[in-house]
């Protein structure tokens, strides 16, 4: 399995392709979107809305072996292109790494260039939420 810093490596290898094109970026991003696995409509409820965020990001977790898994869907491509990023770095790790990861993937491939400070927000908010879940499962693999 790999480490979150293996991770993202790959993912900054993959947008060092695709140079400072903006728009190349952008649209390589909503397609990773599209590769989200399909988000059940019965859990796009209130409670799993990630406040903070422009669009609406629904994000649930479950854990399995001591790993967490992800899963999310949005209303608009590029932030379902986001949270996709952060799935694909998260998703099936143990609680302790991603509570304490440090996602620097995000600057090494100039996120905030690209998606401005709006989407910025709503991206530590999806980081942020994402690390309560491994908070809670941690909480309960110590009790």
């Amino acid at each position: 399995m790999s480490s979150i810093q293996d991770i993202q490596e790959e993912i900054i290898s993959e947008f060092e392709i695709l140079g400072d094109d903006k728009e190349s970026t952008i649209y390589y991003i909503m397609e990773l979107g599209g590769n989200l696995p399909e988000f059940p409509e019965s859990s796009k409820v209130e409670e799993n809305i990630i406040k903070g965020c422009q669009s609406k990001v629904w994000l649930t977790a479950s854990e399995s072996e001591g790993k967490v898994q992800y899963q999310a869907d949005s209303n608009t491509d590029i932030t379902k292109g986001l949270i996709s990023l952060l799935i694909r770095v998260l998703n099936n790790q143990k609680p302790r790494a991603i509570i304490h990861a440090d996602l620097d993937f995000i600057q090494k491939i100039g996120m905030g260039n690209i998606i401005g400070s709006q989407r910025s927000n709503g991206l530590a908010s999806m980081i942020q939420q994402m690390k309560r879940y491994a908070l809670a499962f941690e909480a309960k693999q110590n009790v």
